[in-house]
């Protein structure tokens, strides 16, 4: 069913692999996530989406140099160790946010940046002045942090662990050259903007990876949680270089501010995190009943079915379902074989568009 997809210079399945639940709280044990990417690999994954920010703190504030470059890493070690042709996948990662160590001292629901799987929690936000980390100081290295100056935080409800909005184009162009060091790699094939940061004008993170394109630190770049507005600034300022916006998407995450279909017009990929509702964010599991339904009729789970339902949303959407075992990736790779109807697919349809409005 599924066709395969352009990115980033790579002709590839649509259907990919997030990798944020093998690098951070509740991850499983390095043997299980490197054999949990192998199977995805095997099964005909060829595009792996990480993050300089997948990593889990070990003390409070953003941890220590020991736990940086985790996911990365992670990834690197993979890939080196599998017997597939390391030369057709496409791996994407990101720039612009940390990882927080800390207690919350406000929650207030919002949506996390990471991609999906299967369960949900509350998140929230605040601006802080957390307590500084051997990291920390060290981000402020040559590239001073304002006295005051405040940083954007995501937490989820009665966790410790949170993410920290760092975009400063200094910030930005470090940490890509040190990914690029953890993926072991010259150059980084697709570098994401984590995320619009309030305390950085978004011309200056587009303008970061503009110069990491220029200087040819990274081949293509992407930008990530943003809206219309943010996709056609980010267009004037990276031009061609811009080859995909990654956003939250999924049947009870359905895109309100519809930048799917500017996406569309644009000529741009969409990379949709969260595909199955996310397992860091409390979402409305009634969402996904219909496919519960269809999922019955073809004998198998309803996150295939939403898997499949969601290529079908537009050609040049890539979905990329995290999983923390190989049984999970397995059976999300599955929707690449699974055929929905016609009939089924107008049901999906309706029942997603009607609670967009």
């Amino acid at each position: 069913m599924m066709m395969n997809g352009e990115l980033a210079g790579f002709t590839i399945p649509r259907l990919g692999m997030g990798t944020m639940a093998l690098a951070i709280e509740g991850r499983p044990d390095r043997n299980t996530a490197i054999r949990t990417i192998h199977a995805g690999l095997d099964a005909g994954v060829r595009y792996l989406d990480t993050a300089w920010s997948y990593y889990l703190p070990s003390e409070p504030g953003t941890g220590t140099a020991k736990d940086l470059g985790y996911g990365e890493k992670l990834v690197r070690d993979a890939l080196a160790s599998w017997d597939g042709p390391r030369d057709e996948v496409l791996v994407a990662t990101k720039t612009g946010y940390r990882r927080t160590m800390e207690v919350p001292a406000f929650v207030a629901p919002v949506s996390d940046s990471g991609e999906s799987d299967k369960q949900g929690a509350g998140f929230g936000v605040q601006m802080s002045d957390s307590p500084e980390s051997d990291t920390q100081r060290r981000d402020s290295e040559g590239c001073g942090r304002r006295p005051g100056e405040e940083r954007q935080h995501l937490q989820a409800a009665g966790s410790q662990y949170g993410w920290m909005a760092d975009s400063r184009p200094e910030t930005m162009i470090r940490d890509a050259k040190e990914s690029a060091l953890h993926l072991g790699v010259d150059t980084l094939d697709l570098l994401y903007s984590h995320g619009p940061d309030p305390a950085v004008p978004y011309e200056d993170q587009c303008g970061a990876l503009k110069q990491l394109l220029d200087e040819g630190v990274i081949k293509y770049a992407g930008i990530s949680r943003v809206n219309n507005e943010q996709i056609d600034l980010a267009r004037g300022i990276i031009g061609s270089g811009l080859v995909a916006v990654q956003n939250q998407f999924s049947p009870s995450h359905p895109d309100p501010e519809r930048t799917m279909g500017h996406c569309k017009e644009l000529g741009l990929a969409f990379v949709c995190w969260s595909p199955l509702g996310g397992f860091l964010d409390a979402f409305d599991q009634r969402a996904y009943d219909p496919f519960r339904e269809v999922a019955g009729n073809h004998g198998c789970s309803y996150q295939r079915v939403v898997l499949a339902w969601e290529l079908t949303r537009y050609e040049r959407l890539f979905t990329i379902p995290s999983a923390r075992n190989p049984q999970e990736i397995n059976d999300s790779f599955a929707a690449a074989e699974l055929t929905l109807t016609p009939d089924e697919l107008a049901m999906l349809n309706a029942s997603v568009d009607a609670r967009r409005g």
